[in-house]
């Protein structure tokens, strides 16, 4: 094992240590178990942030990674 230092803000600490004194386990080993526990939330979709929350203005439904590159430079002049 690793020894390290965990900064805890006064509600933390206290919450930490009533449930060592109600579970009758050391600090470290409640902390210990959290961090095995963790689980880290599904990143978002980040593809498609920009156009989030734009409406369509055509009547083609399919999603912009079905479109041929050359379908998407129209306009721009290529």
């Amino acid at each position: 094992m690793r020894k390290t230092s965990v900064y805890l803000d006064d509600e933390q600490a206290e919450r930490l240590a009533r449930l060592s004194r109600q579970e009758g386990r050391p600090q470290a080993e409640i902390l210990r178990e959290a961090i095995a526990r963790y689980q880290p939330p599904p990143a978002p979709d980040r593809e498609f942030e920009l156009v989030a929350g734009f409406r369509r203005i055509d009547e083609d439904r399919r999603p912009i990674s079905e479109f041929h590159e050359q379908e998407l430079l129209e306009g721009f002049g290529s």
